[in-house]
């Protein structure tokens, strides 16, 4: 069985950089006969990812894959819905898109299939942390501090700090409703490094401080729930700055926006969506297909073209860095730009990229896991 992954690995980086001396190479060889005219029901969080799983993943398996047929559905992600369709015994979906707190919690609670490590022979290729006991990493996200460049001159926001200085940056701020990641900004905003975020707010010191802290910005506050309103609030003028995740910051630009919203990407939190076989499922060997597919190079490649949400595989990281236009880049001999590029300071716009992973916090599902409880009775009687 595949081992199970508190959170993600902070090793990430260094994985990273030892595949990208690597020779490129994966040989998966997809069993074209797997299916004949089956539908496949694939359940995700909606939006512009769901447009770019339709480009990337969706269609291609469907040309792949003999006879077989992908629909997907969008859902907010509740596993209550998934719950009620394995009690009853006929679920109606296949493959459901979770967030990593909700996949160890479905596994533990008995919602997901077990995997076996040896059904994926790419696995090596894949990030730490993208194996999992009940499911295997989509994509790698971020949660980040998102602001409209139009609101401000060339004194623009940097730090988290920044985010909580109301009088050097005027507006409100807009987080995503809950408790998760907002403790963990608020204790970086208050001077703690990202290293220690979770030792902190492990302690009764460090939950005082984060929710102390987040009460400082109680007035200006103004929630957000679904991936898309965070841009719009910037676009409406509701927010100068938000939280936000990055693909849905650059799908608004490119509806648009036209470069209008910027990212800071120090500091920011990152973690991956998995993909998880619901339990009971009749067509779990063409979901374990899926599975197989959306995380090769091609198609993890494919996806971060769609969308700036970072590869699980460190080919398609690879390939994507390699490809990507750098016109501020300084010109080497001739005029040319030089084609040595050192990928562990390079800007980049994916989550997984090691410049922006080697600056930013690895979302710890594990720590949240133990001390979620604890710390949403604790925020159920403070928040704003």
């Amino acid at each position: 069985m595949v081992a199970h992954t508190p959170g993600l690995s902070m090793s990430i980086t260094t994985a990273v950089k030892r595949a990208l001396a690597a020779p490129l190479y994966i040989a998966i060889a997809w069993n074209a006969g797997i299916a004949q005219a089956q539908t496949l029901t694939v359940a995700n969080f909606g939006g512009a990812n769901a447009a770019a799983q339709q480009l990337a993943f969706y269609t291609p398996f469907e040309a792949t894959t003999k006879g077989a047929k992908v629909r997907g559905v969008e859902y907010t992600g509740d596993l209550a819905q998934v719950k009620a369709m394995v009690e009853r015994g006929a679920p109606q979906w296949d493959v459901v898109e979770v967030e990593s707190t909700d996949l160890a919690a479905g596994c533990a609670a008995g919602l997901f299939v077990r995997l076996d490590r040896a059904a994926f022979p790419h696995a090596s290729m894949l990030l730490p942390g993208t194996a999992q006991e009940c499911g295997l990493g989509a994509f790698v996200w971020s949660t980040v501090l998102a602001f409209d460049s139009q609101r401000f001159g060339k004194d623009r926001p940097k730090t988290w700090a920044d985010f909580w200085d109301t009088q050097r940056f005027p507006g409100k701020r807009g987080l995503r409703k809950g408790v998760r990641y907002n403790l963990e900004i608020a204790l970086m905003a208050d001077g703690v490094h990202r290293r220690d975020v979770y030792a902190q707010l492990a302690s009764e010191a460090g939950m005082a401080r984060a929710i102390k802290k987040l009460e400082q910005l109680k007035p200006h506050i103004v929630w957000w729930e679904s991936g898309a309103q965070a841009p719009q609030k910037l676009l409406d003028g509701t927010v100068s700055m938000t939280t936000a995740f990055n693909g849905r910051v650059a799908a608004a630009n490119a509806a648009g926006a036209t470069g209008r919203l910027s990212i800071v990407w120090t500091d920011a939190i990152y973690e991956m969506d998995y993909w998880a076989i619901v339990r009971g499922t009749p067509q779990q060997a063409l979901a374990l297909e899926f599975l197989r597919f959306t995380t090769s190079e091609a198609a993890q490649l494919a996806f971060s073209q769609a969308i700036p949400y970072g590869p699980t595989h460190m080919g398609a990281i690879l390939r994507y860095e390699q490809n990507r236009p750098r016109s501020a880049e300084p010109a080497g001999p001739g005029g040319s730009h030089n084609p040595l590029i050192d990928l562990s300071i390079a800007p980049s716009d994916l989550p997984s990229a090691p410049a922006n992973l080697r600056k930013a916090l690895g979302f710890d599902a594990g720590f949240w896991r133990i001390h979620g409880p604890a710390l949403e009775r604790r925020w159920s009687g403070s928040a704003p």
